[in-house]
């Protein structure tokens, strides 16, 4: 069967709203460390990895074991039953979190764990007032939906709560581009300030430390921490949604909360994609008093079921032993500093940004500061010829590549990539 039988196939039982990329989409049929193979037997380094869900490497020999060997004991029983492994990666994941007394409850995705700390926070508070910054995106649930700052993931206006954007998740764009980093904060803290004025008391603030599918835009090291000081004044939840961000993808720290960590750590972490490097596990972790707030009966059939716990620990713990994190910042900077380099001469490159292994390159028409989103398409078909998986995301308009290889990325591959990327960003100008 080719890839056009498959398509045609595709297109008459699934819903006309999922997205494919490329023209003539590809079937990817098995990966392998950082690289990935179509039906044609076509191969590719992969700069996308499942939209930042392959973290450590393609069939990893260490999460394939534990899958397997727990598969041949039981895949699933529900969180009804005692659950090993879940109360392990739990104990992990909490040591982890940086967050005091916490509590861990698993989901089966990011948009998942995100409707759950809606949940949490707004009966905590007994508000259902949200606070969310512009460009976001939190997931494709209703409620997720309903507080995602991104028109091009927004596909209705209705909503259970009440969203209120605040600004500064995008440092180069907006009323404050202009200002110094000290500025910017102090401007955004004051829009929060008086926002609070106009309003009745928010149940939290929903932040992505990046912004994932706006295209890898965020505001200067500390705004979330100014923005603590003023929210937990008046008893308001921070909600930091990492499941792009979470596990050392960006370098400098395990979460990325961390870069505003002065005013102590979020009430609400959220997280998934990579910890189950392919498998669906998601989740929350907050204090014990915001995650045991419920008066009524809760589970969860496919949160935690042991399959996808087992390969979560054993992913977790390959991260760890081998410094992925160290690896991120190391190969991530010297990605990054490589692209700068190659696109300093390409008009159409706006700014090329990001930490570790999160990269987002802006590309705009030349000579103005207007997206460019059939650029982005170009240069993601060129690099795809060139044998490299990138992705794209932004803001007002889809005109940003995401790069986000899995996180074993070695200095060859890194090259490797960025050469490929020169040649198809060149090949449109």
């Amino acid at each position: 069967m080719t890839d056009k039988d498959l398509l045609g196939r595709h297109r008459n039982v699934l819903p006309d709203w999922l997205a494919l990329y490329y023209r003539d989409p590809l079937e990817i049929t098995h990966g392998e460390g950082r690289h990935v193979w179509d039906a044609a037997g076509n191969k590719y380094l992969d700069f996308f990895g499942g939209i930042l869900t392959t973290m450590t490497a393609h069939a990893l020999p260490e999460v394939t074991k534990a899958v397997s060997e727990q598969a041949g004991r039981i895949i699933h029983s529900s969180t009804l039953y005692l659950n090993r492994p879940m109360v392990e990666l739990a104990e992990r994941i909490s040591q982890l979190s940086g967050i005091p007394d916490a509590r861990v409850f698993f989901t089966t995705s990011g948009t998942e764990a995100n409707d759950t700390a809606l949940m949490l926070a707004t009966t905590y508070r007994r508000s259902n007032t949200i606070l969310a910054m512009r460009n976001s995106y939190h997931g494709r649930s209703f409620s997720a939906v309903g507080i995602t700052g991104n028109r091009g993931w927004s596909p209705t206006s209705l909503s259970p709560l009440q969203t209120l954007y605040v600004h500064g998740g995008v440092r180069t764009r907006g009323p404050y581009a202009s200002l110094s980093d000290d500025e910017f904060i102090a401007a955004c803290v004051d829009d929060l300030t008086d926002l609070l004025g106009h309003t009745r008391p928010p149940a939290a603030l929903i932040a992505e430390p990046i912004q994932g599918v706006g295209g890898f835009t965020s505001p200067p090291d500390g705004l979330y921490a100014a923005f603590r000081e003023v929210l937990a004044e008046r008893g308001i939840l921070w909600i930091a949604d990492e499941v792009q961000t979470g596990w050392g993808r960006t370098g400098d720290h395990f979460w990325g909360w961390q870069a505003h960590a002065s005013s102590g750590p979020p009430d609400i972490v959220t997280f998934a994609k990579g910890i189950g490097n392919g498998m669906s596990i998601g989740g929350v972790v907050a204090r014990a008093e915001i995650m045991n707030c419920l008066d009524a009966n809760s589970i969860s059939t496919f949160g935690g079921t042991q399959v996808t716990m087992a390969a979560g620990l054993a992913n977790l713990s390959y991260l760890l032993e081998h410094d992925l994190q160290g690896n991120a910042r190391r190969v991530g900077g010297l990605l990054i500093e490589r692209l700068r380099a190659v696109t300093a001469q390409i008009p159409g490159v706006r700014e090329v940004r990001g930490r570790g292994l999160m990269i987002g390159i802006e590309l705009v028409r030349p000579g103005t500061d207007q997206a460019d989103p059939d650029a982005a398409s170009a240069v993601l078909e060129a690099a795809r010829e060139g044998g490299l998986l990138l992705g794209k995301g932004g803001g007002h308009n889809t005109s940003a590549l995401r790069v986000a290889p899995p996180l074993s990325l070695t200095v060859a591959e890194a090259e490797e990539g960025a050469a490929i990327l020169e040649n198809a960003l060149r090949s449109i100008q």
